[in-house]
């Protein structure tokens, strides 16, 4: 990676940590995956407004049950989940992280959300639909899902708005 001097990895992230509301911005101080363990960057975590000194783990897959978000979070401390920053920390680049709760501890995802995403990251309007048809009753929790990641979407839009320009 000529001229990259460091990666922040930024997105929507998973809560193992009740106290985490939908909204809630993370800057953690280190991110484990498995029994792997890498601290951020100090001077990216202050670029990014300051960290949080929560742990996060990444990679790994969706958690879709409230109860494998606890027993993630009791077996790694960790306080949130995504997919990507493991990524970013096992680069070898300084690194940090910014991440947005769309997913809280204490709820299960519903069943359209978990074949929402395809193999690049985009979401499959029609999955969503036939898994909505298929489960009629998850329609509640599906909204209220889409409203969640707004809401994070939002608080993490407004500090990158912030931040301004890193380079």
């Amino acid at each position: 990676m000529r001229g990259v001097s460091g990666l922040i990895s930024f997105g929507l992230a998973g809560g193992l940590d009740p106290a985490l509301a939908p909204g809630a911005l993370i800057v953690p101080r280190t991110v484990v995956l498995g029994e792997a363990r890498w601290d951020a960057d100090p001077a990216l975590i202050a670029r990014l407004g300051g960290g949080t000194g929560h742990v996060l783990v990444g990679g790994g897959g969706v958690l879709a049950t409230a109860a494998e978000k606890a027993a993630l979070r009791r077996a790694t401390g960790a306080d949130a989940i995504d997919l990507e920053s493991a990524a970013a920390a096992r680069s070898g680049l300084p690194f940090a992280v910014l991440r947005a709760v769309c997913d809280p501890a204490d709820r299960n995802l519903p069943h359209a959300a978990l074949v929402a995403l395809d193999a690049r990251g985009g979401i499959g309007i029609l999955r969503v639909l036939a898994a909505t048809l298929a489960h009629p009753g998850e329609l509640p929790a599906l909204l209220r899902l889409a409203g969640d990641a707004a809401r994070g979407r939002r608080a993490l839009l407004a500090r990158v708005r912030l931040i301004g320009p890193l380079g």
